[in-house]
């Protein structure tokens, strides 16, 4: 491991800890002495997503965290929560024991995860991975969601902008 702060290429370890799914090092660089901390992760072995073209792409969770944080920037979500969901997703898939998914599959996950964990960041996230192309499919998605009704109640961090009396209202005219 290099040291992020001169560059020295050793570093000696002073302190390691298990963490979720892997351990986090606090290294010293024999150089310059600046301490720093590195997290190292088992990677199974490769699992490759086929993509629409049919083209296949090694899995990168980075491109996924990376799609479900643009979802669900700023909204009021627990700390971690687009964190864990990553992590169950990418899990889910190694446990799957396939070596080729196809990349429907992992999108479909993150959007049955969303759609969970906050109505707007699945509404984003649906409207870039199912490609709308106009206003009414898009008020289609919304439609179906108020329809389960789940999109009537607000979450639990988020207030309601509207009152109990409004929602009822509301639900007895669909």
């Amino acid at each position: 491991m290099n040291c992020p702060y001169c560059s020295y290429h050793d570093s000696k370890v002073i302190d390691s800890r298990d963490i979720n799914d892997g351990i986090r090092r606090r290294r010293q660089c024999l150089k310059c002495d600046s301490r720093f901390t590195t997290y190292e992760r088992l990677q199974p072995a490769g699992l490759f997503v086929i993509k629409k073209d049919e083209r296949r792409e090694g899995f990168n969770r980075d491109k996924l965290l990376a799609g479900i944080r643009k979802a669900c920037e700023k909204r009021p979500l627990p700390s971690g929560a687009v964190e864990n969901t990553a992590d169950d997703i990418e899990a889910e898939l190694y446990r799957s024991g396939k070596l080729e998914v196809p990349g429907t599959l992992i999108g479909d996950m993150v959007m049955e995860r969303l759609k969970e964990l906050d109505h707007i960041a699945y509404i984003r996230f649906a409207s870039v991975y199912r490609d709308f192309t106009d206003i009414t499919t898009l008020k289609e998605v919304v439609d179906a969601l108020v329809s389960d009704g789940s999109a009537l109640a607000p979450s639990k961090n988020q207030l309601s902008l509207l009152s109990t009396e409004e929602l009822k209202e509301l639900s007895e005219r669909r």
